[in-house]
Parts: C-alpha cells; sequence; structure tokens
C-alpha cells in the first residue's frame, strides 16, 4: 500500500505542477458554468416536465467538454515518459508492473472528480437561491453522479491505454477521442439508419452512456450498466497492463 500510494502521490504531482492541468479545469468548468446557466435561462418561467439535473446532463454542452476532457487528461500519462525515457527509470525501482498501472489510473481518475467537484456547488447554490430543489428526491443527486464516476472510469481507462500505445500525445488524444466518441454515439446506429426492431434498439440502449444518464438522472439505478462499465474499465486497464510490459521489455 506504501507503494502505490507513493506512486499515486507521484501521478497528482505530476498533474499540478503541469499548465495543462489548470487550462483543463478552467475551460471544463467554463464550459460547464455555461452549460447550467444556458439549460435554467431556457426554463426560467416555463412550466417544464424535466427536473435541471436531467435538463442539464441531456444537452450537448454537457456531453462536448465531458468527452473532450478524457483525451486531454490522459493523453500523457505514458505518453510524455516513454518518450522522455523516465518510465524506464521508475521500472528499475522496486515495484511492480501492475502497481504503476493502477496508481496512474487511480491519480486521472481523481483528478477527473476533481473537475466535477465544483458541479456540486452549483446544484447547491440553485437550490439555495431559488428555493426549488434541482432534482425529484436527493438520491437523483446521488445517481446521477455514480454515473459520472462509472463513465468516468470507462473513458480513463480507454484514454490511458491509448496513450500507453504511442510517444505522441497527439496521437494518444486523437485515438482515445475517436474511440469515446464512437461509444457515446454508436448506439444511435438505429435511429440514423431508421432500424425498428426493438430487439435491436434494446441491445443498442444497454451501451449508450446517453440513455444511462436519462435513467441516472431521474434517480433510476440499473445494474446493468454498472455491471458493463466496471467491467470495461477492468478489461481496458487489463489492456493497459499488457501493453506496458510488452513496450517495457521491448524497450
Amino acid at each position: 500500500m506504501k507503494t502505490f500510494l507513493t506512486l499515486f502521490s507521484r501521478e497528482l504531482k505530476s498533474f499540478f505542477y503541469s499548465p495543462i492541468a489548470y487550462v483543463v479545469l478552467f475551460y471544463f468548468l467554463l464550459l460547464a458554468g455555461v452549460n447550467f446557466w444556458y439549460q435554467i435561462q431556457l426554463v426560467n418561467g416555463y412550466p417544464a416536465e424535466v427536473t435541471i439535473v436531467e435538463i442539464v446532463f441531456a444537452q450537448a454542452l454537457f456531453w462536448f467538454p465531458f468527452i473532450l476532457s478524457f483525451p486531454l487528461i490522459t493523453m500523457r500519462v505514458y505518453s510524455e515518459e516513454f518518450r522522455m525515457g523516465t518510465l524506464e527509470t521508475l521500472t528499475t525501482a522496486p515495484v511492480k508492473d501492475w502497481q504503476i498501472v493502477l496508481a496512474k489510473f487511480a491519480g486521472v481518475l481523481f483528478f477527473y472528480c476533481i473537475l466535477w467537484a465544483p458541479s456540486f456547488l452549483s446544484f447547491a447554490t440553485f437550490q439555495y437561491i431559488t428555493g426549488h430543489n434541482a432534482a425529484n428526491a436527493a438520491g437523483a443527486y446521488l445517481t446521477t453522479f455514480l454515473l459520472l464516476f462509472l463513465m468516468g472510469m470507462f473513458f480513463c481507462s480507454i484514454g490511458l491505454l491509448a496513450s500507453a500505445l504511442t510517444k505522441d500525445q497527439i496521437i494518444a488524444a486523437t485515438i482515445s477521442f475517436s474511440v469515446i466518441l464512437l461509444c457515446v454515439f454508436l448506439p444511435f446506429l438505429p435511429t440514423v439508419m431508421n432500424i425498428t426492431s426493438p430487439a435491436i434498439k434494446e441491445i443498442f440502449a444497454y451501451f449508450s452512456p446517453v440513455q444511462h444518464m436519462e435513467d441516472f438522472s431521474k434517480g433510476i439505478i440499473d445494474s446493468r450498466p454498472v455491471v458493463w462499465y466496471l467491467s470495461m474499465t477492468a478489461l481496458m486497464t487489463y489492456l493497459t497492463l499488457q501493453v506496458f510490459q510488452f513496450r517495457k521489455w521491448k524497450a
């Protein structure tokens, strides 16, 4: 545990000693704030059948910074270290490969959580000023942020795998962005192709982050997306470990 915590601390320092972390944090908070303000303005003074939480997390203004954040925070995690040769130095220390991989994953996920932490303040401020709840119940907040955490785990693991595959940060960011974009919008394929089969639509909906967000923002917990994101995170992390070990021995 001590070794893992040391590696975890090293990853956090690499984030906050780099200007990219503050740039990502600034623009993410800016876009998230604009999205929140814009959705409030749309429903201000008009009756709405959905809650503020459902509205905020269902729009393109949410999905754009959400998808873009993962390539930015993961692209340099492995790529930069392979390019500069610092990872080879790290592997000569008495640490195991899986400890390095898990520490990097935990560091990225922790920073991702920091990105979303101020969102709690937005909803709390709205409730304090207006006296109205932004969700139907307190459970809707918990389920929404639970899904954000689960999706964050999966998409961070995709970005880390892409970073482990190449020394070029731009290539790593492009790969992760393309794969995550595919994961988000591929489930809309039946609608685009005008497929009316309920069975096919249900299968694609099972993998749809947008559909998952619609359900979880209402306070509905479906165990299937939970299993999906956890299992895919484990798979991506395992593949990252294999790629890391292959590149280490090749070097």
